[in-house]
């Protein structure tokens, strides 16, 4: 009887030892199916350590389920740009917002907020478009070779015409500005007809292009009242010019365009200068050397964007 005692003792500690065995499967071969705290162990390559009908319970103390990698990778994102300055954050998702750095006195110039910020700079605008889509290219690609931005304003008769060449300007970087519908003279209108005039556009760049103008200029530089309360009614900073580079009494038989350009500009240069040009060939044309000469006399390019849209 000792004998088959200790046999059958022997044969039950086999069959024990075989059964522990079988859920440690170092190779990647069968394992017996995982308990519901399968999902804390670590899953070997290849090999999933969950069903997938299981969810992680959550951690011992929090007050919500536990956190996916994805949304912790958000969060520490999320703490990362947290303490930023909110004025250099996303405006509208991606792209970021520019510091407010500048404002407009009430002769149209920029102006630093703060002594510590560079006041040698001229704002730069082109009125009266979109015309075409060379000259549009032309201007962008000088801009973008001396790293400037500028305001276009533009009119909503000829964005009905070619709503493309809005989005081109859009695509390009360009700040978008409302010029009125009909570049006509706004003061002298009734309020009802200035209204349209302006809201018209808002309108139409909105449709086009998913943004809203938020700097306004009247043609010919007079909006009147009116013009003045129904931009600050929608929200726009309302600027005329304090630096006319008189491009728009150039004719295209007239020699020598390009220096009389650039000396309109330099002879009245001034910190702060908000530049008008318009989009025609001979401005694109004279863009080049007229940003090269206002960068060695030592002047920048404010960005738009860094302007406040309330004059002071």
């Amino acid at each position: 009887m000792g004998k088959q005692t200790a046999a059958l003792l022997l044969a039950a500690f086999l069959l024990t030892s075989c059964s522990s065995t079988e859920n440690t499967a170092p190779d990647g071969g069968k394992t017996a199916a995982p308990s519901s705290n399968a999902s804390s162990s670590a899953a070997l390559p290849g090999t999933s350590t969950a069903s997938p009908s299981i969810q992680p319970s959550a951690a011992v103390g929090s007050k919500g389920p536990a956190a996916s990698p994805e949304a912790s990778a958000s969060q520490a994102a999320g703490s990362v740009n947290g303490g930023a300055n909110q004025e250099e954050q996303a405006g509208s998702g991606t792209e970021a917002q520019v510091p407010l750095l500048y404002h407009m006195n009430k002769n149209y110039d920029i102006k630093p907020n703060e002594e510590s910020t560079n006041k040698k700079v001229v704002l730069l605008t082109f009125d009266d478009g979109p015309k075409e889509a060379k000259l549009i290219n032309l201007i962008f690609d000088t801009l973008d070779k001396h790293k400037a931005k500028a305001i276009f304003f533009v009119n909503g008769y000829r964005i009905k015409e070619h709503p493309e060449l809005l989005k081109l300007i859009q695509e390009r970087g360009g700040i978008i500005g409302n010029h009125s519908w009909d570049h006509i003279v706004l003061k002298d209108k009734p309020y009802t007809a200035v209204k349209k005039q302006i809201e018209d556009v808002q309108r139409i760049v909105k449709e086009v292009t998913g943004e809203t103008p938020v700097f306004f200029r009247p043609p010919h530089g007079a909006g009147g009242d009116v013009g003045r309360k129904i931009a600050a009614e929608n929200g726009m900073l309302y600027m005329t010019w304090s630096n006319g580079s008189l491009d728009w009494t150039m004719k295209e038989k007239d020699t020598g365009k390009t220096e009389k350009l650039i000396k309109n500009v330099t002879d009245q240069l001034h910190p702060g200068s908000n530049i008008l040009m318009h989009e025609l060939p001979w401005t694109a044309e004279a863009l080049d050397k007229l940003l090269t000469t206002l960068t060695s006399k030592g002047y920048g390019f404010a960005d738009p964007r860094s302007i406040e849209l309330k004059m002071r």
